[in-house]
């Protein structure tokens, strides 16, 4: 299995490009965002890569960060979700917006990625809200974010946020949502007084009922 790729890019088009690696050239398949993302022609990339394997054929995907990779890993196992459709969803959302419309059964944000119909995007929401949660935690966990804009390809070790002690009752729910929030660029003061209220309304919530209390809590108003 390959799954990370460091070297120089060589060409890229609208939704591939080759990475030479000491001499072999790879094609990897991305998402618009992570096109979007690649420095010019001849200079440094790295990307962790999932493999596809076909009878016929063999493709890499390429994820300039881990939880991008395992939304890819956990939406190609919902029916009706392959390849195409996966970068579609990951190409119009990104990982953090895939999260989010999951954790907070948005079907309408999963439906607007390019070929994906109600019926897929309902089984994509229904499906994985459970597994949601962990994985939107893995950014401050895995460590896991590539710099592909040329330079040295670099591991990112995040230094976890600082936030108050959650009570007693459901701390490790309430630490686990919080920690969901913080991946998902929300300031600590205010995922804190979400996760708190919500939890004052609910104080045996799941981690996954947290993480969606408070989310609807943090949406824009009107």
């Amino acid at each position: 299995m390959i799954g990370k790729l460091s070297g120089r890019l060589d060409y890229k088009t609208l939704d591939h490009a080759l990475i030479d690696v000491r001499g072999v050239g790879y094609i990897v398949y991305m998402s618009d965002r992570t096109m979007a993302s690649l420095p010019p022609v001849g200079e440094a990339v790295s990307l962790f890569t999932e493999l596809l394997v076909r009878e016929d054929n063999l493709q890499l995907f390429g994820f300039t960060t881990l939880v991008e990779k395992e939304w890819h890993r956990l939406l190609m196992s919902v029916q009706g979700i392959g390849a195409k459709a996966s970068m579609a969803i990951l190409g119009a959302l990104g990982p953090e917006g895939v999260g989010r419309a999951i954790a907070l059964g948005d079907m309408n944000a999963i439906k607007a990625a390019k070929g994906v119909g109600p019926k897929t995007a309902q089984r994509v929401v229904l499906e994985l809200k459970d597994k949601a949660p962990s994985v939107m935690a893995m950014g401050g966990t895995a460590g896991g974010t590539l710099a592909p804009q040329g330079g040295a390809p670099v591991d990112e070790v995040i230094e976890p946020m600082a936030q108050p002690a959650p009570p007693e009752a459901n701390a490790a729910a309430q630490s686990e949502a919080l920690s969901a929030l913080a991946n998902l660029g929300y300031a600590p003061a205010d995922a804190t007084g979400a996760v708190a209220e919500a939890a004052g309304h609910a104080p045996d919530a799941t981690t996954p009922d947290l993480i969606r209390a408070a989310l609807k809590l943090l949406a824009p108003k009107g």
